[in-house]
């Protein structure tokens, strides 16, 4: 094939696999969002089809010999072009091992799997979810031997949301946490009644949570035109391309923070989405470099943005009015420190930054046993709660509050948990380095967000998928250093808690 036939029919198949892909998440988000529970099977199959067609696609003789051409003339292409064959041959690498009977039968597993987990959580019913479970894993563990039969497998998993990561780097890294961080959690602990946040656990109108919803939105600048608000189980983001993103939230009318919360970890994410490089959109490169580089955006604006003094306010004015009188008692310093309340508790989603790594390590410990055999899915339960009992010192009181409350391995997503804490550590140097171009409690302060949108564009953002994860962090912050994120950690809560 020659190079113009190549640079042309890539054209053709990035417009098909954006079809594809863009297909299935609408399928997907209608799934977890409105459509009725009896659809479920019906959705399965409509995804498997699409899942059969999309690998056809990938591994097609003619999509092949584009690929190898491409590559081929690879240094004749400009950056943008070169960077979008290069990750598409990887792609293709890594599905042609995998037989297309097992690749369908997967995509519908996932399907099927999210729907009875809804279920089994509503129901508070494990025994509901436990036999799609272990085939969950067990496919998922044969897939990761497909595409890379010399790999461990979690090792494999961990390298799809995370490019390059180990098992043994994520050891070494949640080492580091534990060492500085269990200690501080314990101090907190001691000192507790520091810090009341009951009135937080008010009756709050969720009309009203709606609204503050839609101010947050603003707040952070995100588009309207291009980012809607949805309700769900499990708060989520689908980006189908900077076009269209969906974030979604579950209100709670006793914990109001839960939901002002997700939407703003949400809302990172689909920030990052819609300001990736115009020249980037629709194609595989129009995405986030990675899930820990997309988490370090969601919880960079969940938390060191969303949850610091300046930040909280700037949006008390508007929470306490549109709450009243139900915090009319409540100064700005107390809100901020109730937002901070740190406690060992058993919901992930509501757990503060000090102690939310230990949920991310308990999440990463199952995994790896699980895919290594040494526990089934018959076991995690039990597992769940002796490890949440040892780490975090609670009692499991039901599945629908342990093992039953994420979604991520009913859709297949076995080896996503440790993002949430690397994008955590990372959002920690990001905040070091943009103090360094200027002061970011002062644009806080003034309600300037746009300050911190704009330095993310440029340094992160706009790159899309165009860098690996670890290059694109460290041309921004140099070196990865976890402890920079035990030290923000340190230095907050200590002055929080007057440690």
């Amino acid at each position: 094939m020659e190079l113009n036939t190549a640079l042309q029919k890539l054209k053709e198949y990035e417009r098909r696999g954006f079809a594809l892909s863009h297909a299935s998440g609408l399928i997907y988000y209608d799934g977890a969002t409105t459509a009725p529970k009896g659809s479920a099977g019906v959705r399965a199959i409509t995804l498997g089809e699409l899942s059969r067609i999309s690998y056809e696609h990938t591994t097609a003789k003619e999509s092949i010999e584009m690929l190898e051409c491409l590559m081929e003339h690879s240094d004749e292409l400009d950056p943008v072009t070169r960077r979008k064959a290069s990750e598409l041959y990887r792609d293709y690498e890594r599905t042609h091992r995998v037989p297309i009977e097992e690749f369908v039968a997967h995509q519908q597993l996932c399907s099927e799997a999210d729907s009875v987990w809804h279920e089994a959580k509503v129901k508070d019913d494990f025994s509901m979810f436990e036999p799609y479970l272990q085939k969950m894993f067990d496919s998922t563990k044969r897939m990761a031997l497909y595409m890379e039969p010399d790999k461990r497998p979690y090792d494999t998993m961990l390298d799809n949301f995370e490019r390059g990561l180990t098992a043994s780097a994520c050891d070494a890294f949640f080492d580091t946490l534990k060492k500085r961080l269990v200690p501080l959690m314990h101090k907190v602990v001691e000192h507790g009644d520091r810090v009341n946040d009951a009135p937080l656990r008010q009756s709050f109108p969720i009309a009203k949570q709606k609204e503050l919803s839609s101010y947050l939105m603003d707040v952070m600048g995100i588009d309207r035109d291009h980012c809607i608000l949805g309700e769900t189980e499990h708060p989520f983001t689908t980006d189908f391309s900077k076009y269209d993103v969906r974030i979604t939230t579950h209100y709670y009318e006793n914990n109001f923070a839960a939901s002002l919360y997700s939407v703003i970890h949400e809302g990172g994410h689909a920030l990052y989405e819609l300001h990736t490089g115009d020249e980037l959109a629709c194609s595989n490169l129009g995405r986030g470099a990675s899930m820990a580089m997309h988490e370090s955006q969601s919880r960079f604006y969940e938390n060191i943005i969303g949850r610091s003094r300046e930040f909280c306010g700037l949006i008390f004015p508007f929470v306490k009015k549109e709450f009243s009188p139900l915090l009319d008692g409540v100064s700005g310093d107390e809100f901020y420190r109730m937002i901070n309340k740190s406690s060992p508790s058993l919901i992930r989603l509501e757990a503060d930054e000090l102690t939310y790594c230990l949920h991310i390590m308990i999440r990463y410990q199952l995994e790896r046993a699980m895919i290594d055999g040494s526990i089934t899915a018959h076991d995690l339960p039990h597992e769940w709660n002796r490890l949440y009992k040892e780490y975090l010192g609670v009692d499991v009181p039901s599945d629908k509050l342990g093992v039953l409350q994420d979604s991520h391995w009913a859709n297949g997503n076995i080896g996503y948990f440790p993002s949430y804490a690397i994008g955590s550590a990372y959002g920690a140097q990001y905040y070091k380095e943009m103090n360094r171009d200027f002061d970011v409690k002062a644009a806080l302060s003034a309600g300037e967000l746009c300050k911190i949108n704009r330095w993310m564009e440029d340094k992160i953002w706009k790159y899309g998928c165009m860098k690996d994860p670890m290059a694109l962090f460290e041309s921004v912050c140099g070196k990865f250093d976890p402890t920079c994120y035990a030290d923000y950690l340190e230095n907050k809560y200590s002055e929080i808690y007057g440690l």
